[in-house]
């Protein structure tokens, strides 16, 4: 998880400083996207190692447990 909060700090860090030089936004607001892509990653990769697996972003948890069962 330590990882996630690098990863997104990295984003942050680019989405401020996008703001603060306007010439360069475009590259650093693509630079970010970059950052959150890798840390949603590195979160799907850490929940899928857990004993409890977290839904996928946008998914509802009771969603997902009527869908497990179904397919049993």
């Amino acid at each position: 998880m330590d990882t996630v909060c690098r990863l997104r700090a990295m984003a942050s860090l680019c989405r401020q400083t996008a703001a603060h030089h306007p010439d360069r936004s475009w590259k650093l607001l693509a630079e970010a996207e970059y950052w959150e892509h890798l840390a949603n990653g590195a979160l799907r990769d850490h929940s899928c190692t857990s004993a409890f697996p977290l839904p996928a972003i946008g998914e509802d948890a009771n969603t997902t447990r009527s869908a497990q069962s179904m397919a049993a």
